[in-house]
């Protein structure tokens, strides 16, 4: 029988014999449970494996149905290498408690100690404050990390608790406060860290949904999916971030049948993908719009499965060096493979494959420039892009041509790509 990872709490306070340190997940399921957001969380739980457990600061799924909560319990129970413990977050609703037990409960281990409280509703529950005065309040107490979903207020972001509940936070801890020694929560797709009421904050949301601004200060750009690591360092409890690489997780790669399989799904998926798209501009060209409308939705259906199959497969590097990857690809098949299949079909009289190669190697030229300029991810200024929708040859500048330089087709059917 598989073993259960996701602890159900049963007891309010909890004494973890041997335990020295703890790997931390924000927010992996909010968003939904789909494979590309699961790859990230995959990551996440691997990387908290290397330490004694695992909490999770809220938002498992993304609504808490039953069928939800079982499909986060079973990946969680697959792939995680320690116990994991949760605490709900505001789309943890529902059977929560069936699945995860208490929502305010105490972690014991040697030289510190968790008080999970739910502020998923952001109020503390008065069940919360009491075990947090409790435990406290125990001479065997005496470092403590206080977890809770929804931020208090701090420095960075309005999305948070009101004053007044952080008022009653702060009343219960009040007379041990030189024992708290951090306030961790979820919530914000992000990650930052902050001083309030002179305690360490640390903000996680990034083991599984989408990065966000968050606030000017806090931009998507400038944080990654990431883990937190707390331990012990000289009897002191410290603490680390980690980010998570997106090509960490890879355990299907690892089975030679199962990667075969994956790349020719993906390669049929993008085929539909193909497929679709070109019968809905047929239909367009009609004028039949729900039928274009239609292959237009079903083309979108099946790109997200290509996506979805081909995130396991995928060995990203990290985003702010992820472009210029790009470039040897689109200078290879402009200045070698493309040439070479123009020369072939000139000797062999097919001149729509000579005209179809051609056109792309053209506009491979332009697509390796503009990655060279686009590597500089901070610097990039092109801020309108114009693609020919006839040859799919690519242009730049405040002034499109009048016609496209390679096909002729007119500038009035371009399609056009503004920064927003």
């Amino acid at each position: 029988m598989k073993e259960k990872k996701i602890q159900k709490v049963s007891e309010s306070v909890i004494r973890l014999d041997g335990v020295h340190s703890m790997g931390v997940i924000g927010d992996p399921g909010c968003e939904g449970l789909g494979t590309y957001s699961m790859k990230v969380y995959a990551g996440a739980l691997e990387e908290c494996g290397k330490d004694d457990f695992t909490l999770i600061v809220g938002d498992l799924v993304p609504a808490g149905t039953r069928r939800h909560y079982q499909m986060i319990q079973e990946l969680t129970d697959t792939l995680a290498e320690n116990k994991v413990y949760a605490l709900r977050g505001n789309h943890d609703t529902g059977e929560y408690t069936e699945y995860f037990g208490e929502k305010n409960y105490a972690l014991l281990a040697e030289n510190f100690t968790v008080v999970v409280l739910d502020n998923a509703m952001r109020t503390f529950e008065e069940e919360g404050l009491a075990l947090l005065r409790n435990v406290l309040s125990r001479e065997d107490v005496k470092q403590v990390i206080i977890a809770f979903h929804i931020p208090v207020p701090n420095h960075f972001i309005l999305n948070c608790v009101t004053e007044e509940e952080f008022a009653r936070l702060k009343e219960a801890y009040g007379p041990w406060k030189e024992k708290v020694k951090y306030l961790l929560c979820g919530h914000v797709h992000s990650g930052f860290e902050d001083c309030v009421d002179k305690i360490p904050l640390i903000c996680t949301g990034g083991g599984g949904a989408m990065i966000e601004d968050v606030s000017k200060d806090i931009r998507a750009c400038d944080v990654e999916h990431h883990i937190v690591h707390f331990y012990e360092r000289d009897g002191k409890l410290s603490h680390e971030i980690v980010n998570v690489p997106e090509d960490g997780y890879g355990r299907e790669r690892e089975d030679g049948i199962l990667r075969q399989k994956l790349r020719e799904t993906v390669e049929g998926e993008l085929l539909a993908h193909f497929k679709y798209m070109m019968f809905a501009d047929r239909a367009e060209r009609r004028g039949i719009h729900g039928i274009a409308n239609l292959f237009r939705a079903l083309a979108a259906s099946e790109y997200y499965h290509a996506r979805n199959f081909y995130s396991v497969l995928d060995k990203p590097a990290p985003f702010m060096e992820s472009v210029e990857t790009y470039i040897p690809g689109e200078e290879f098949e402009q200045e070698h493979f493309y040439r070479m299949l123009v020369d072939y079909a000139r000797e062999h009289q097919s001149p729509l494959a000579e005209q179809a190669y051609a056109s792309a190697a053209a506009a491979e030229r332009e697509h390796a420039l503009l990655l060279r300029e686009a590597a500089d991810i901070e610097g990039f200024s092109k801020d309108v892009i114009y693609v020919c929708p006839i040859c799919g040859y690519v242009m730049t500048g405040d002034k499109a041509p009048e016609r496209c330089p390679v096909c002729g087709g007119p500038k009035k059917q371009y399609e056009i790509y503004a920064k927003e």
